[in-house]
């Protein structure tokens, strides 16, 4: 007890001796502050109080509400940038964007449209309409989630490690040749990008730059980690309307893609039976992300970034060896950065930024660009099912858009409907998975030309 008791009187001068040496460093630092006396304080807040009646202090605090703010708008509101925001996009513009913010929630919750994203998107952007609360600023909770995380384009990158772990390669390497349609189906990013250029430049409907019009030639990839990623690189003023239009077409996949697939078929085609693939070996699986890995660095550094991550996910998943790491990936990693993804990319939903004609033929050039990619890749399948001596369904071209796995599963749906039990759906993944890393490469191939 004597010891314990001489222990506590020495860390009690201990701390008394550091209080003192805090409060003497404090003094020196603000020493009116430090040093301020109850009675200072009072005599400086009588200064500053003004009498005011009961009617006036109602006027005051009916100005701070939200009602007030979109009806007369905020005096002196600027943007990021310095520029002064319209009375529109501060009274009409944000209350049509809850409109479409309650269309985004309508279609996540009721149709069940890419929920895991679409939702938290339209609740990012519900946030970001929120008059006075300034929460998309530099120390607002959205604005602080976009810095961290999608200004320096790291989230997308981690979507891309957690897609990577969930993707198996086996039908891409057990019959190769599909990656043909991979490939084919990357035509609507590059038609996109000429698209767009052509609309800015004959006509006055919208004018892009050329970085614009590469941000928005993604979303004919139907790939929407990749389009943020591209967007936060070269045109982030776009990038809210490019991540919706990416994350609505993905979501609008069965609906956009049969009418497609059957116009450029024949009920023969549809009931193709695909034969039997081989069982590819652990190995293969393995050496196969080393290899993409590798020809990446020799030939298109830019899109390290994105297949480095997507590589390292899917070797960790087939080397056996770290499935605690992989699950994690899958699962939690994967799901906490779709919530912060969602919410950074919610923030851009601002009206001042979305309520502008080039969000418009955003959404134009993404649907006709998602619709050129899907139609490359069935005719490329129709090509390649008459070269080929085995048979191939055209419907897999679909498949060749990066929407994983829905694409390949409306693939799936739309054979079994021509043929019941004829099974599409892992023939189908090869060009699926193709499409993925074909969207990266397309990606790496704008940044390297246009950043």
């Amino acid at each position: 007890m004597k010891r314990i008791f001489i222990a506590m009187v020495i860390a009690w001068f201990g701390m008394t001796a550091v209080s003192t040496a805090s409060e003497h460093a404090g003094a020196s630092e603000t020493p009116a502050k430090t040093y301020m006396s109850q009675a200072d304080r009072k005599a400086a807040e009588a200064a500053s109080f003004e009498s005011k009646g009961v009617g006036q202090m109602m006027v005051d605090f009916l100005k701070t509400t939200g009602i007030y703010a979109l009806v007369k708008g905020e005096p002196g509101l600027k943007n990021e940038k310095g520029e002064p925001v319209s009375f529109f996009a501060q009274t009409w513009g944000r209350i049509i964007m809850f409109v479409i913010i309650g269309i985004l929630f309508y279609l996540a919750i009721a149709k069940g449209f890419e929920p895991l994203l679409l939702l938290p998107i339209a609740f990012g952007g519900l946030l970001a309409n929120i008059p006075l609360a300034n929460m998309t600023g530099p120390h607002g909770m959205l604005g602080i989630i976009y810095n961290m995380g999608i200004a320096n384009e790291f989230f997308p990158l981690l979507i891309f490690m957690g897609v990577g772990a969930m993707t198996d390669f086996g039908p891409l390497l057990s019959n190769p040749k599909t990656a043909l349609l991979g490939g084919a189906a990357q035509f609507g990013i590059f038609g996109s990008l000429v698209g767009a250029a052509m609309l800015s430049q004959y006509t006055p409907l919208v004018d892009f730059t050329l970085k614009q019009c590469a941000s928005i030639s993604i979303i004919g990839g139907a790939d929407g980690p990749t389009s943020i990623f591209i967007a936060s690189a070269l045109s982030p003023e776009l990038l809210g309307a490019i991540a919706v239009a990416a994350y609505s077409y993905m979501a609008l996949v069965p609906v956009i893609q049969p009418p497609i697939m059957k116009a450029l078929t024949t009920p023969e085609e549809r009931q193709i039976v695909m034969t039997t693939t081989r069982k590819v070996h652990k190995r293969e699986k393995l050496i196969f992300p080393l290899v993409v890995m590798m020809m990446t660095i020799l030939f298109l550094p830019e899109a390290s970034p994105l297949i480095g991550a997507f590589a390292f996910g899917n070797f960790a998943k087939e080397s056996g060896v770290v499935d605690r790491l992989s699950n994690e990936m899958q699962n939690s990693l994967i799901n906490i950065v779709t919530i912060f993804l969602g919410l950074g990319v919610g923030s851009t939903l601002r009206a001042d930024k979305f309520l502008v004609p080039e969000t418009l033929g955003i959404m134009i050039i993404g649907l006709l660009a998602f619709a050129a990619g899907t139609a490359a890749g069935v005719l490329m399948g129709k090509l390649m099912n008459k070269l080929s001596k085995d048979p191939i369904n055209p419907l897999i071209g679909a498949a060749g858009v990066s929407a994983v796995p829905m694409a390949a599963r409306v693939v799936s749906k739309v054979g079994a409907d021509a043929k019941p039990g004829n099974i599409l759906l892992m023939h189908a993944m090869g060009p699926n998975v193709a499409g993925v890393i074909g969207s990266a490469v397309a990606a790496g191939v704008l940044l390297s030309i246009f950043r």
